[in-house]
């Protein structure tokens, strides 16, 4: 018996140690973490158990058959985040690069099948240097196999991944089709093909850190949410983001203890906006002031800068917010803000997350740019999420509510829940000057007339009252009290039921 002891810690020695001290040590030189030292600082202590750890590629061309190291590649097994059960996988670059291979596939898929089976979320910490070329086309089957889980599991379970190195090719597929992407600065990167291919076929010189870089992603394609200084701020960070999704669809978020009262009011929401319609004011901040202890956690902050989405809570309770931002492009909706709040509110509906939207929207952003890349469409695709959503939806508007961009922002129209609005909402067709200047093209040469049908059409329809007499408008509310009348209205939506014709699935504006 202890020769065979003796033969297992040898063994679990053997994987602890990945692809050897020298290639650990030149991972801590990058400033980087190994594989399980990542799972150290997510995993509540002592907490992660480990699954195969002595599983070995089966692969035997081009001198494979000589290089076996227990794991293959990459450590998967389960743990608690704060308390609560969560699946992962972390990619252990030491080992043939993190390159997968059918046996790496093999183990995650493993964790991933699990996970839906006992409804838990599901994390990958990526660090791979692609497909494991020796193995062909057996690799490239291992991808599709987990490209096959990730879809089952899409609103199932939450899915995140976490780029911390490289990852290229076929490898960047799976994260794509997770819920969350966050990534490292300087030590991670993405794109579908390198910089010496796009050299070889474009002529363009560009660095991998230009190319597909934590601030190229998480700033100009909105292709990751949010980006670290280092491996253990993201960790950290996901740590804490964890808190508010539940373990799966087929239970409710946590509920953390408050001592922030829900009645609280907020004097300082009623200066908020200023007296001028053309002027900005920061939506965070009234997004801030509401949530319990102001916690917002922000969700792609760097892109799409005119809508802001993210997680709070309101008397313990996770929300999901999407609110336009005057601060930047005056709060107008375009294609990059419909994608990004399009693609959140979506997963709030997912997992049973309210959203609260918080409108100050002039309309859709105009021009030839928009136009052609297909504002039509990416704006449906907003449209789409929220009149698809069942779960409670309550909407403030605090001030434009123009035209179409009306009815997008989670509307009356579109099964909304609890619609109110503050007394400086100005709901109309467009802005007064604009449609005067249609309705009365006559008079265009007399500026006294305009000015007088301009303020005509403001006192007649530039307020929350017309709206409120068609009912579109639950109440006009204080907006010192949107605290105290959001908590109330989710308590009333707790146990609200809703539920879409039966159908294979929806066909969203793509």
């Amino acid at each position: 018996m202890s020769d065979i002891i003796k033969q297992l810690e040898e063994k679990r020695d053997a994987a602890r140690l990945g692809g050897g001290q020298r290639r650990i040590d030149a991972q801590h030189k990058k400033g980087k973490l190994t594989a399980r030292e990542r799972l150290e600082v997510l995993f509540d202590e002592e907490s992660f158990e480990e699954w195969d750890m002595f599983v070995e590629h089966d692969s035997h061309d081009f001198g494979m058959d000589e290089q076996r190291v227990p794991g293959d590649g990459v450590v998967t097994g389960h743990g608690t985040i704060n308390g609560r059960l969560v699946f992962a996988f972390s990619q252990d670059f030491t080992v043939f690069g993190g390159s997968l291979s059918a046996a790496h596939a093999r183990k995650i898929c493993k964790v991933m099948d699990q996970a839906m089976k006992v409804g838990a979320p599901v994390i990958g910490l990526n660090d791979s240097g692609g497909a494991r070329i020796q193995e062909g086309v057996a690799s490239l089957a291992g991808y599709a196999d987990v490209f096959q889980r990730n879809v089952m599991a899409s609103g199932v379970v939450p899915q995140i991944s976490l780029i911390m190195g490289p990852c290229a090719g076929g490898a960047v597929y799976s994260p794509a089709m997770t819920d969350f992407i966050f990534m490292v600065k300087d030590s991670s990167y993405m794109f579908v093909t390198g910089p010496d291919v796009v050299k070889t076929v474009t002529h363009e010189e560009v660095t991998a850190e230009d190319l597909g870089g934590a601030i190229t992603h998480t700033t100009k394609s909105g292709v990751a949410d949010l980006a670290f200084e280092n491996d253990i701020e993201a960790l950290i960070e996901l740590r804490r983001f964890m808190d508010f999704l539940p373990p799966s669809n087929r239970e409710k978020a946590p509920e953390l203890p408050t001592a922030d009262p829900f009645d609280r009011p907020e004097p300082s929401l009623d200066t908020l906006v200023p007296e001028n319609p053309n002027h900005p004011y920061d939506m965070g901040e009234l997004v801030r002031k509401i949530l319990d202890e102001g916690d917002f956690f922000e969700v792609a902050p760097t892109y799409a800068g005119n809508i802001l989405t993210g997680f709070g809570r309101m008397e313990g309770q996770t929300v999901g917010i999407v609110a336009n931002q005057p601060m930047v492009l005056a709060g107008c909706l375009d294609i990059d803000s419909a994608r990004k709040a399009g693609r959140f509110v979506r997963f709030c509906d997912c997992f049973n997350i309210p959203i609260l939207t918080f409108v100050d929207v002039p309309g859709f952003l105009p021009g030839t740019g928009q136009e052609y890349g297909g504002i039509i469409k990416h704006g449906a695709k907003l449209l789409f999420a929220y009149a698809e959503a069942t779960v409670p939806k309550i909407t403030v508007i605090t001030r434009k509510a123009y035209g179409g961009a009306y009815d997008v922002m989670s509307s009356k129209h579109l099964r909304g829940d609890l619609n109110y609005a503050w007394p400086s909402a100005e709901i109309a067709v467009m802005g007064p000057k604009g449609a005067v200047e249609i309705i009365f093209r006559a008079d265009l040469g007399d500026e006294e007339k305009i000015e007088k049908r301009t303020e005509e059409y403001r006192e007649k329809f530039a307020n929350p009252f017309v709206a409120s007499s068609l009912g579109f408008i639950d109440d006009v509310i204080m907006p010192r009290n949107t605290r105290r009348r959001i908590c109330r209205g989710l308590r009333m939506l707790r146990n609200k039921q809703l539920e879409n014709p039966p159908k294979k699935h929806s066909n969203i504006p793509l």
